[in-house]
């Protein structure tokens, strides 16, 4: 987030500036602390408004993808990957729960997330 920015705003400018995509925020999906680098990551569901999008200043490439089609061993964030793995389980049964968990550095240097209790 910039200086006077909100949450939404922010994930807007975000997705403009990365994949020069407009989109429409339906909400607050998924928020993770990361307390090991003094950071929360959130995520929101959104539609795009447009299909015109195409990698941003920030971006290499950018593509929509199925489920089968992600190459979830290149993913290089745990909440990323988390948060897909919600979503394709959550879009089968269309309920779409706010979830949160932190992520933490175990003894082994292995980051481990531990979701929060609903």
């Amino acid at each position: 987030m910039e200086n006077n920015e909100s949450t939404h705003e922010g994930a807007c400018r975000e997705t403009l500036e990365e994949a020069c995509a407009r989109i429409r925020i339906h909400g607050l999906y998924t928020y993770y602390n990361l307390p090991f680098i003094n950071q929360v990551h959130f995520f929101f569901r959104a539609e795009l408004l447009d299909l015109d999008f195409a990698a941003g200043i920030e971006s290499e490439e950018v593509a929509l993808l199925g489920r089968d089609e992600i190459p979830w061993h290149e993913i290089a964030f745990p909440a990323v990957k988390n948060t897909l793995e919600h979503y394709f389980h959550d879009y089968e049964r269309q309920d779409f729960p706010l979830r949160s968990a932190d992520i933490v550095i175990d003894d082994d240097e292995k980051r481990i997330i531990r979701p929060h209790q609903r």
